[in-house]
């Protein structure tokens, strides 16, 4: 296909959260320079109001590097990560913080506290990542799950991994999201177990165990994304060739698509971790400037009620639907 735009639905994203509040986001461990340069342009451009949780001593000769007056700023001095990340989530927990944006820290040390038992920020439902991907050569924005949090989930951890990208997708102006779930062929097959564990999860969609899409699978990629490779293949589904979401086997495959096309297409990818009482901003050090900023206007939107249109479309077809006035964060599904 052929590249039409260089990440213009990325630019919808940000232009539909200026007229919103900054989310009050509790920045944990910003200890390197590329950390608190993320939560600065998040600050600047209006989206968070970051409460600074880590080392001060490192933390303040880097905000003067970077020429930011740290003074408006709450800083919690803490010198050792893992007590940034407790406290951290205790704010959550607290209701303090409305969400969490990680540092320099080890995504371990963050996840260890906010699932916890005693004193975390659990829920009822599976706590999981969702990318949030421009893909220059498709034609809408593409949500990847779970690409980072679960390694090899049961199929009960698959329905709450779908129905958290599927609430991603409503926060994001998709009102009814299509979602392929993944294998390697189109057919049912014991030999496959994950072509099983998606026609199971169909099965779910139809009893409303799984709520707010419209889900098929199994799909392999090229009929999930492709008009004609569907059409060739004979597949009637209304997800075929047009998926809004993809539902991955397990980490390792979401991981290398995610990958794949960032380094092989060209695309940018923002993402959260959805699950826990608080959205938590999870950024890799390879991330571009670019791609912590949407990953924090992300957040933004999943904590206001969902656009009344679509955003994830190119920006100029965008330009004349209505943005989202604030509000505050849907419930979790019980």
């Amino acid at each position: 296909m052929k590249i039409q735009h260089l990440h213009s639905r990325y630019d919808a994203l940000l232009a539909a959260c200026e007229p919103l509040n900054p989310l009050r986001t509790a920045v944990v461990f910003p200890c390197d320079r590329l950390s608190l340069e993320g939560a600065l342009a998040a600050t600047r451009a209006g989206l968070i109001e970051p409460v600074l949780i880590g080392a001060a001593n490192e933390i303040r000769p880097l905000a003067q590097q970077l020429h930011w007056n740290l003074e408006p700023v709450e800083v919690i001095d803490i010198a050792d990560p893992s007590a940034a990340a407790a406290h951290a989530v205790k704010l959550a927990r607290g209701r303090q913080v409305s969400a969490l944006m990680k540092g320099s820290l080890h995504t371990d040390e963050l996840m260890a506290q906010v699932i916890r038992k005693e004193d975390g920020i659990r829920t009822s439902r599976r706590i999981s990542h969702v990318f949030v991907m421009d893909v220059p050569s498709y034609p809408k924005l593409l949500l990847i799950t779970d690409a980072a949090v679960n390694i090899a989930p049961s199929l009960e951890e698959k329905a709450d991994i779908a129905q958290n990208a599927i609430d991603l997708a409503h926060a994001l102006g998709v009102g009814r999201p299509k979602v392929a779930i993944l294998s390697a062929v189109e057919t049912v097959t014991a030999r496959i177990p994950s072509t099983i564990e998606a026609a199971a999860l169909c099965k779910m969609a139809e009893r409303h165990q799984i709520t707010g899409a419209i889900l098929d699978g199994p799909l392999a990629l090229d009929n999930a994304i492709s008009p004609e490779s569907a059409k060739v293949k004979h597949i009637d589904s209304p997800v075929a060739g047009d998926a809004d979401i993809l539902l991955v086997p397990d980490m390792e495959a979401g991981n290398m698509l995610a990958k794949e096309l960032s380094y092989l297409a060209g695309a940018e990818a923002a993402g959260i971790v959805l699950g826990a009482q608080v959205p938590i901003v999870l950024t890799s050090r390879a991330d571009s400037p670019r791609a912590r900023l949407v990953s924090c206007a992300v957040a933004v939107l999943y904590c206001r009620p969902a656009l009344g249109q679509s955003i994830s479309r190119s920006a100029a077809s965008q330009s004349s639907s209505p943005l989202p006035t604030q509000g505050t964060r849907r419930k979790e599904r019980k």
